[in-house]
């Protein structure tokens, strides 16, 4: 599953922003909640991670295969509601990196209004 339509890289490894237009046809949106579609806090700090794993991705060479695994999220906090139509933007910064283990913060927004934060962290490693 992929929750971004498309990402500009503002610092290559460091910082980018996402973007994604949540379509009412979208299949969480029948469960999530009848007669009040809301896109799930979960998709939106997914979304967050994984614009954050585009911008880290793209200090790579081409040559290497890596994965990505989320490890931790931490003070997420969820503002407003997030609905069909809503054209959403995902900043994501780095704050550190220590060896194969980067951390983030990210913030989502509709139009200049954060409606999500959080600080997370993933770990990058060679495919086998």
């Amino acid at each position: 599953f992929l929750f971004i339509d498309s990402c500009e890289i503002i610092e290559i490894g460091k910082q980018g922003i996402g973007y994604r237009k949540f379509m009412p046809d979208e299949y969480f949106f029948k469960g999530h909640f009848p007669n009040m579609p809301i896109v799930p806090g979960v998709i939106l700090v997914e979304a967050l991670a994984q614009t954050a794993g585009i911008v880290v991705s793209n200090n790579f060479s081409e040559e290497s295969e890596k994965s990505v695994l989320f490890m931790s999220i931490s003070n997420a906090k969820f503002r407003k509601p997030v609905g069909p139509n809503d054209e959403i933007m995902f900043e994501v910064k780095i704050i550190n990196q220590l060896k194969s283990i980067y951390k983030f913060y990210g913030e989502a927004k509709k139009k200049s209004e954060k409606v999500c934060e959080a600080f997370f962290s993933a770990m990058i490693l060679e495919k086998k």
